[in-house]
């Protein structure tokens, strides 16, 4: 027997996330971030075990195929590629040129592009930066930076290649290798880079310890999506950057960020 049915318009918010094969944590994080209104849909793109420049670069070659694993029949408000590494090396501009290869997407953004956004949001300028890659990766990432006004003259790192080893390094490590960086009096704030991470549980403790803003890859990351999206994350204490956001606060910026093209 056929069933009637009836359809109805789909207005929440439609995120989509490009995650590395390799990362084990951004997901999780991301949905204790992103507010329940929202649809996050969210795909993968081949990433090695090792974190290389030219194993970041090799991505270049499948991000687009991934965004095409999107559903096609959504729209996208906003589309994050989440690897700060590897928009380091291929280049902000190129990403979003492969994201919109794939899928529609009315803005796209990135890690690096987010961190970005956070600092005009608190006026930042001077970080102390905290990598687990190995000093290669590291460099590129500072270099990136740099030519985008945001100058990392304290910096540290746990010095892996290995994501594996990345996605076990405990909370606790972080949070005392954060505080350490930032106690240096020339860090305005602390970002602790890559979203394989687990930084989540760690930011407000450490900005509890050091009196001055902490970032990390997955918060502004998923922070900027909601802003590019017009809504607001959900407020649940991950650091300064996630507290205190309005629905308005998000509204204005959909309609005044730089990313907000199609």
């Amino acid at each position: 027997m056929a069933m009637a049915f009836e359809t109805e318009r789909r207005d929440e918010a439609r995120l989509g996330l490009v995650v590395l094969q390799a990362d084990e944590t951004i997901e999780t994080e991301f949905r204790r971030i992103m507010p329940q209104a929202a649809t996050l849909h969210v795909s993968r793109v081949p990433s090695g075990r090792e974190v290389t420049t030219e194993s970041l670069a090799a991505m270049a070659d499948h991000i687009g195929q991934s965004a095409k694993l999107f559903p096609a029949s959504v729209s996208f408000d906003a589309v994050g590629y989440g690897c700060t590494s590897g928009t380091s090396v291929i280049g902000i501009d190129r990403v979003g040129e492969l994201v919109r290869s794939g899928t529609t997407a009315r803005a796209v953004t990135e890690p690096i592009s987010a961190l970005m956004a956070a600092c005009r949001h608190f006026g930042l300028a001077r970080l102390a930066f905290l990598s687990p890659y190995v000093e290669e990766v590291s460099t590129g990432m500072r270099a990136v930076l740099a030519q985008n006004g945001i100058r990392t003259p304290v910096f540290g790192s746990f010095e892996t290649g290995e994501e594996a080893v990345v996605a076990r390094i405990a909370p606790a490590s972080i949070l005392e290798a954060a505080v350490q960086l930032g106690s240096d009096p020339d860090a305005e704030a602390v970002f602790i880079s890559c979203t394989n991470l687990r930084t989540l549980d760690v930011l407000s403790a450490t900005e509890e310890r050091l009196g001055k803003p902490v970032l990390s890859s997955n918060q502004v990351l998923a922070w900027h999506m909601c802003r590019l999206s017009g809504i607001a994350p959900a407020q649940t204490g991950f650091g300064k950057l996630l507290s205190g956001c309005s629905q308005g606060d998000a509204v204005t910026s959909a309609a005044t960020d730089p990313l907000q093209t199609a």
